[in-house]
């Protein structure tokens, strides 16, 4: 079955003027258009559409969904079982977050105090939900799922004593970056004591920790914006440094004094 734009845009609830921006931009062309200017649309951009429609749901950006979904090796049975489990996840955390509303509620209405462990076990439960929807993808291709979900069950057994020792060590981390960026030696003592923080931070979330793993992650600091975002926000090139400390540290590249 063919379906103009106006038919898509109808059955699909996506509006005509984002059809056509998906369009102009790659993600979703029409299978051919008519002399008229109507763009026409078969089963297989109905399929492509639904895959687009699962990943911004997921809040994945346009960008990351079209080189997703135009790898080689994309699977569009795998997405499918993938897009199913993180729905799932989604609506445990949304039913963990109605639940901590409902205490909050309680807690003002009935004077019920909500202890710290309950809010503590609902952050780590939002805080693996929240990184399983930014990284997940990613993550679970370079690791791939086994080490994933066991890091993910480490931290759901943190402690807050141990949350609040990793939160310390990333602060240290920052600030022994900054200080290390300053003479701009990845190899220099300040800079190996900032790969080593940034080990020590790992090893708090890591069901174990390697030294490939390590340099494939530094690497995916730079290559991915979301990582290079985050670290560059206060000074830029931050990554970048920290990825060659660590590369130094891991043993990657010679590093010269």
């Amino acid at each position: 079955m063919e379906y103009t734009i106006k038919r898509l845009a109808e059955i699909s609830g996506v509006s005509r003027r984002t059809l056509r921006y998906y369009d102009e931009v790659g993600l979703l062309k029409p299978v051919r258009s008519l002399s008229s200017g109507y763009r026409i649309y078969s089963q297989k951009e109905v399929e492509r559409l639904q895959q687009i429609l699962f990943y911004r749901a997921l809040g994945v950006s346009l960008r990351d969904i079209h080189r997703i979904i135009t790898l080689p090796n994309f699977n569009e049975i795998e997405s499918l079982k993938e897009h199913h489990k993180k729905l799932l996840e989604k609506e445990r955390q949304i039913h963990l977050l109605i639940r901590n509303v409902e205490k909050t509620i309680e807690t003002k209405e009935r004077k019920r105090t909500m202890s710290d462990k309950e809010k503590f076990e609902g952050f780590k439960k939002n805080l693996v939900d929240e990184n399983e929807r930014k990284y997940g993808q990613e993550i679970r291709q370079l690791y791939g799922n086994d080490i994933v979900e066991k890091s993910n069950e480490k931290l759901k057994k943190m402690n807050q004593e141990d949350y609040e020792t990793a939160k310390k060590i990333d602060n240290e981390l920052m600030s022994t970056l900054k200080e290390a960026m300053q003479n701009g030696n990845p190899a220099s003592e300040i800079a190996q004591k900032a790969a080593d923080l940034h080990r020590q931070w790992l090893s708090f979330y890591w069901s174990h920790y390697s030294k490939v793993a390590h340099a494939e992650l530094v690497r995916m600091y730079v290559t991915d914006h979301r990582f290079s975002d985050f670290y560059d926000q206060k000074q830029l090139g931050t990554a970048k440094f920290l990825r060659d400390a660590v590369l130094v540290y891991t043993g990657k590249i010679k590093g010269k004094n």
